[in-house]
């Protein structure tokens, strides 16, 4: 399949879904905008697609918790449509809020039999007690992620509150055992941030920046790849425009790559 089909879900507070399928599309693919009542009114539309995706935002206003009234209200309609789509092969991206609302869901981590559902990890409030947006440094964890494949590290933004991921040492262990660790906060010399803000920018344990599971298929990650899509994305643009006046805003940024092994996967 040379140009697969991404279905970005839309509704109350989702505010990313545009950016993120400009960014499916400038990678090849053919996106649609979905609003949650609506695919709930027709479920079965979602085997149309070969990419599922949760973009950021405020879903629900985060009034009982990050991406936790999505995540119920997909649980009790849209089950048995996400299981069959994540049993074939097919992709889910949870981006920031999208991340929380797969952990809600029990997407993200799964269980030891490979099965979904069960909430085993958590996106809790900021260690700093206040809503953080920074740009932060990553490093790739040896995983099966399909959307990291050559990807060693990145530099992309957060936005949020309630991004501390938290897992009791069990899971954490397991977590590891299992390659589903994908990304790594580091600070600026490519070293493990080890917990130290502003390097972990939310008090996340282990360090922890994303999540996959079903063998890479499902990844999930705090920061927005979206928002680092193009070089002209990136803070230090305005230096580089004025030291090089014909530099190319167009030019592939640091999250590009995310969107193109998830396009590749297809082709």
């Amino acid at each position: 399949m040379a140009q697969p089909k991404v279905l970005l879900l839309t509704g109350y507070g989702i505010n990313c879904e545009e950016e993120t399928a400009y960014a499916f599309q400038a990678c090849g693919a053919q996106t649609a905008i979905v609003h949650v009542n609506d695919l709930i009114a027709a479920p079965k539309q979602l085997s149309d697609y070969q990419i599922f995706v949760v973009p950021g935002g405020f879903s629900y206003g985060d009034d009982t918790g990050s991406g936790n009234a999505l995540a119920n209200k997909m649980r009790h309609t849209l089950w048995p449509e996400l299981m069959a789509f994540v049993a074939a092969d097919h992709l889910v991206l949870g981006i920031c809020n999208g991340f929380q609302v797969l952990v809600n869901l029990g997407l993200l981590p799964g269980d030891t039999d490979n099965s979904f559902g069960a909430r085993r990890v958590a996106l809790i409030a900021n260690s700093t007690a206040r809503y953080e947006c920074r740009w932060v440094n990553l490093l790739a964890a040896e995983t099966d992620s399909v959307f990291l494949r050559g990807v060693s590290s990145l530099s992309l933004p957060v936005a949020h509150g309630e991004g501390r991921f938290y897992a009791p040492a069990e899971t954490l262990s397991e977590l590891k055992q299992r390659r589903q660790i994908a990304l790594r906060y580091a600070d600026s010399e490519k070293r493990p941030a080890r917990g130290f803000f502003p390097a972990n920018p939310n008090g996340s344990l282990d360090d922890i920046a994303a999540l996959c599971a079903a063998q890479g298929r499902i990844f999930g990650l705090r920061p927005h790849p979206e928002r680092a899509f193009r070089s002209s994305h990136m803070p230090d643009w305005p230096e580089r425009l004025a030291l090089a006046p014909d530099s190319d805003w167009r030019e592939p940024g640091p999250g590009r790559v995310i969107f193109e092994n998830a396009v590749n996967y297809f082709s």
